[in-house]
């Protein structure tokens, strides 16, 4: 299980949890119901940026916001210094490493992930870029390029029993979950 190296956040009482993904995984219904299940706080990255107009405008290509990074990091500073977070974000790459604790990708059969997106209005280079990451784990091999190999975990995410079984796996992880103390 991911974090089970005894790696533990510099002083934190409570681990964070990065939960990524290509659009379309079930991230955030993931990051839901571990909170409900933990206590955690969830903090939803696209919604921080929309609400705290966290970016650098409109990508009319792919129908988003360039999310400034650097603007996203500094809000998410103190929370994730004082730790109990589930951060749901597609991306994590431009996260500090310190930050985390485990590293989840979540992930989902294309053709499954394809009706998701296309039931979510997704058409054309968005579509198509999101499909592509996920056939080439595109943001399995970002996180762990990004992060100590010992905290990612990729977990399957298709179904309903999916996702049920991911949060029980989580919601353990959590509860066993012990900070390093400094000697």
């Amino acid at each position: 299980m991911a974090g089970d190296s005894g790696r533990g956040g510099g002083g934190r009482t409570r681990p964070n949890i990065l939960v990524s993904g290509t659009p379309g995984t079930g991230k955030t219904t993931t990051c839901s119901l571990l909170a409900d299940a933990t206590r955690l706080r969830q903090i939803n990255v696209g919604d921080l940026v929309r609400e705290k107009g966290l970016h650098d405008g409109w990508d009319e290509e792919f129908d988003c916001h360039i999310i400034h990074e650097d603007l996203v990091c500094d809000e998410l500073e103190d929370m994730m210094e004082e730790g109990g977070n589930i951060v749901d974000y597609h991306g994590c790459d431009f996260f500090p490493e310190c930050w985390f604790d485990s590293v989840v990708v979540l992930q989902t059969d294309n053709s499954i992930l394809h009706d998701r997106l296309t039931s979510r209005g997704y058409m054309g280079p968005k579509l198509t870029n999101n499909i592509e990451c996920e056939i080439f784990q595109v943001l399995l091999e970002e996180a762990k390029a990004s992060y100590p190999e010992d905290i990612v975990m990729a977990l399957q995410s298709d179904s309903v029993e999916d996702i049920s079984r991911n949060v029980a796996t989580l919601t353990e992880w959590v509860n066993n979950w012990r900070p390093v103390r400094s000697s």
